[in-house]
Formats: C-alpha cells, structure tokens, sequence
C-alpha cells in the first residue's frame, strides 16, 4: 500500500537524511512506486511537494534534497495505490483548513465502506479512501468544535474519530497541524526521538552514513515516525495497533498505548521490513 514518513522537532531541521533513505523504498528497495509527496510546515504556512512518478527518480524528490529545507513539522508519503488513479490529485499529504489552520495528513493502508460525504461542506478532490477519510474527519471536528480547543480535547477527539473509520479497514496515518503532530498506528509505525549525546546513524537502504554531532547543537530533539525503521544502529520504538502519539517539539507528550496483535498481510507491510 504506502509508506509514511513525519519529523516534528523544537529547532528547524532538515529532513533530508531520513527522506534519502525514506524515498529509495519508492521503486528501488521496496515497490511503493505508485507517486510521493512531502509537506514542510513553514510558520502558518506550508510547503509542499508532490509527484504522480516514484520517489526514488522523481526531479520533484531531487529538488527536495537540494532544496534543503528546516521545518518544526514534516510529513512525506510514498504511495502503493489501493483506491483511486496514479494521478496528482490522489498522491498524499493531503491539506484541508480547520480553525483557520492549515493540517497535513498522509494515511497508510485501506478503508472500506466510508461515510457518505455528498452532503459535506468538506469534500475530497481526488478518488482515495485516504483523502475521503481525512475530510470525515475535518467534517467531525469542525461540528464538534466551533473554536479551536486545547490540544488535549483535539488529541481525544481524534482517538474517537479514528475508532470510526479503523473499524473499517487498515488506518495508519500521521497527522500535523504545524504546531504538533499524531500518529496512529494500526499495523506498522515506528519512532526515535535523537537528542544530545549525539551520535552516528546509518541508513538501512543505502547504507548512508550521517554523525549529528556535525549537524546540531545541545538541546536539539527531533522525533521521527516511519512505517518501518530507517536506520539499522538506532533504538527505534515500534508502535502497537489503536496506539496514538502526541509529539509537540520533539517530545512525546501524551500517548495512548495500543495491543500487540497479529494481523494479516493486507498489503501494507511491505518489503522493508525485512531490512
């Protein structure tokens, strides 16, 4: 199906390391080669990126690495379509307005039986179970919400929402509003928080090296979120199915553990895993 990708830290940082690795699973070193995306949130506003070719020989994805640039809050997608034409408008993150906000979502997975949203004052543009769901939930949360509430209530009334359409199917996403970003996990999704001492990493699809020492200073944490880990000499936190993160400046600051459960292969595993 796809694979997810998201960085949210407390200093601006590249994510450019990480993407390089993360970018070679779309067509070389696993077969999500079906179109990518990636969002960097810059202030309120937001940078974004997409192609209907594979990450991996994209000039769009190229460009990204030369353009180098630092966001609080990053999220990338490489897609393996399920639902809907290898086209523009069907490649992940998808952005809606919420609150006078902008919020990024890429999901990986696949949603049956959706909510009819004919009738909704948000709609999807593209054909996707993913963008059709991320709208159910922009719908949700604005008729719960008339004003922005405290992150805690958004981060509860995500848990309530997302119960809704996971029953329907395989749910992992990542979801960032440029102030914090959650994770739910259904099947696979995986975490690291780097912060001082720094050290040495090296990646899983390339074997390319990076010393952070020569990239930070003390007090810099940055946690990234994967569908499968990215680097081999690392201590990566393996998420649970139905479990929730809330990270805000690189912290993890509430989290909903989740059940391990052995479910089948639908398609979203993937071949980095065996890496």
């Amino acid at each position: 199906m796809c694979q997810l990708l998201g960085m949210n830290c407390n200093t601006p940082t590249d994510i450019v390391f990480s993407f390089e690795g993360f970018r070679r699973r779309a067509g070389l070193t696993d077969s999500h080669s079906d179109g990518f995306g990636i969002a960097f949130f810059e202030g309120k506003g937001v940078r974004i990126f997409r192609d209907n070719r594979p990450g991996h020989s994209s000039p769009i994805a190229d460009c990204v690495k030369q353009y180098n640039i630092k966001s609080l809050n990053v999220i990338a997608h490489i897609r393996k379509a399920t639902q809907g034409e290898v086209n523009i408008e069907n490649t992940h993150p998808f952005i809606r307005e919420i609150w006078g906000e902008n919020w990024v979502f890429a999901h990986n997975g696949n949603l049956t039986d959706l909510p009819d949203m004919s009738e909704s004052f948000c709609q999807p543009i593209g054909s996707t179970d993913s963008e059709t769901a991320f709208c159910y939930m922009a719908e949700q949360l604005k008729n719960r919400f008339r004003k922005k509430p405290t992150e805690q209530e958004i981060f509860t009334a995500i848990q309530d929402i997302t119960a809704e359409l996971a029953d329907k199917g395989t749910f992992n996403f990542i979801l960032s509003n440029g102030e914090w970003m959650i994770a739910h996990c259904s099947t696979n999704l995986h975490y690291l928080t780097r912060q001082a001492p720094f050290g040495k990493a090296r990646r899983i699809d390339d074997d390319g090296v990076i010393d952070f020492r020569d990239h930070t200073k003390e007090g810099d944490k940055v946690t990234i979120i994967a569908t499968f880990p990215l680097t081999k000499d690392e201590v990566w936190t393996k998420m649970e199915h139905g479990g929730f993160v809330l990270f805000k400046e690189g912290d993890k600051i509430a989290e909903v553990i989740g059940t391990p459960k052995q479910l089948p292969d639908d398609g979203t595993l993937g071949c980095a895993q065996a890496a």
